[in-house]
């Protein structure tokens, strides 16, 4: 790991897309032959393995994001990102608002008021912190029914009436704070005809029970009607749009479904959720209704029930998002291994690599060595956690001490690996330059950089 020197801000980023990072024609990164090997140049000071954030795809990514929102607004998804010094670069940009966390010690250590003398355990001040999933944490429930500051920033999700009463028996209303719900809309698609008996096939993630406006109307009458709650929101996040590939090379047959599928899901969305929040506008004066992620920005901001988009991946650009046909996102964020040894002719094995990421097992879980191109992983080990094999053209001239660089499935969760994120951009005023050299710039903690593991 490096120990380079902190850089506390973040370099703030531009207030508008810079001309040098709008179009991807001119972007660094878009010549592998020698982007990868200027950042090994930039910091070959350093021991892998450490990952680096690239101010200039950042801003790239930041700008193109709000590009493909239209103007709605667009809420932070920390689990994305889970490094402070970027959530607040990026919320300090006009057209982004708010945090969606995802677990509720994560939201109160937010929306906590910062601390000079001890910036790990003080927050960040955040004014509206959403928890994006139920919580079950009684130590965490108390300290925001007892605060009467966290409890006006921060609002927690709510599917089921059961949920309430957790929060009921951890502190009584009346001897508590108001307690700020979100409803969560089930947002998958129930394909009809193609399920088991041929009923309907389930599209989608396994989220909320709440799936009809009918039910959304009843469980917003309960909380209205419920002392000690707040309705505020309502959040529908179609997994099945914004999250899933639709245009992987060598798949066409297959790309050509998922559109087609996502076509029918964004119809059938548009329809049910309006109807929903409508169903629950009529008990609850809402605050706002939020949808969507990185892969739909542009059709959930389209939606005219929706006032908000939730978007966090896109920041960093992992390789889950190259194979979308509506954007390309730059990869801001990447992580370096050291080669160790050459085990049989044509064949560098890398020190560690197995940072795979979290959902169904599967090829696309590993990460993607980007450089040296011409690389694949060894089928009977793939990425191990201490050692990883590659073979290829590109491993074929690999020796012990070179570099490799990879590129997390997942965005967030590189994020788990490293203490640090070591910045990178061009030298002197102007950070954000892809044809000036790149250098480091110095480096900002990650949420375990500052002892903070929520899940």
């Amino acid at each position: 790991m490096s120990t380079l020197p902190p850089t506390p801000p973040l370099v703030a980023l531009p207030s508008t897309s810079p001309a040098t990072v709008g179009g991807h024609a001119r972007a660094p990164w878009a010549t592998p032959a020698s982007y990868w090997p200027s950042l090994t140049a930039a910091t070959e000071a350093l021991d892998p393995p450490y990952a680096t954030l690239d101010l200039r795809a950042l801003a790239h990514n930041a700008h193109d994001m709000l590009r493909r929102a239209g103007g709605m607004p667009i809420r932070v998804a920390s689990k994305s990102v889970r490094t402070r010094a970027v959530l607040d670069a990026v919320l300090a940009l006009d057209g982004y608002a708010g945090i969606l966390a995802y677990t509720l010690p994560e939201a109160l250590w937010l929306a906590s008021e910062p601390d000079p003398g001890a910036p790990a355990d003080g927050g960040s001040g955040v004014r509206d912190v959403v928890v994006g999933y139920p919580t079950a944490d009684r130590a965490a429930l108390r300290r925001l029914a007892s605060d009467p500051v966290l409890a006006s920033r921060v609002t927690l999700m709510v599917d089921d009436v059961a949920q309430l009463d957790l929060v009921d028996a951890v502190a009584r209303p009346g001897e508590r704070e108001e307690v700020r719900v979100c409803l969560e809309l089930d947002a998958s698609y129930d394909l009809p005809g193609l399920g088991a008996l041929g009923g309907a096939a389930h599209v989608g993630v396994l989220r909320s029970p709440v799936h009809t406006p009918e039910r959304a109307l009843a469980l917003a009458r309960h909380v209205a009607e419920r002392p000690g709650f707040r309705l505020v929101g309502v959040m529908a996040y179609e997994a099945q749009i914004a999250g899933l590939a639709n245009a992987t090379p060598g798949r066409a047959a297959r790309s050509a479904v998922v559109r087609r599928l996502q076509a029918w899901s964004g119809t059938e969305l548009v329809a049910r959720r309006g109807a929903a929040v409508a169903a629950v506008r009529q008990v609850a004066d809402l605050e706002f209704v939020n949808g969507g992620g990185t892969g739909s920005l542009e059709t959930t901001s389209a939606d005219p029930a929706v006032t908000e988009v939730a978007a966090g991946s896109g920041l960093f650009g992992p390789h889950l998002f190259d194979n979308y046909a509506q954007f390309t996102p730059a990869p801001a964020v990447a992580f370096a291994l050291s080669v160790v040894r050459n085990p049989a002719p044509g064949v560098a094995t890398l020190l560690g690599g197995g940072w795979v990421a979290s959902g169904p097992p599967a090829a696309d879980r590993l990460p993607r060595v980007v450089w040296p191109e011409g690389t694949r992983y060894v089928g009977t080990e793939a990425a191990g956690e201490v050692q990883t094999p590659l073979r290829g053209p590109g491993a074929a001239a690999l020796r012990p001490g070179d570099r490799a660089w990879l590129r997390h499935t997942k965005a967030g969760e590189i994020s788990e690996h490293v203490d640090e994120l070591v910045v990178v951009g061009a030298p002197g005023d102007h950070p954000y330059d892809p044809e000036g050299a790149v250098t480091v710039l110095g480096s900002v903690p990650t949420y375990r950089g500052e002892r903070k593991v929520f899940l």
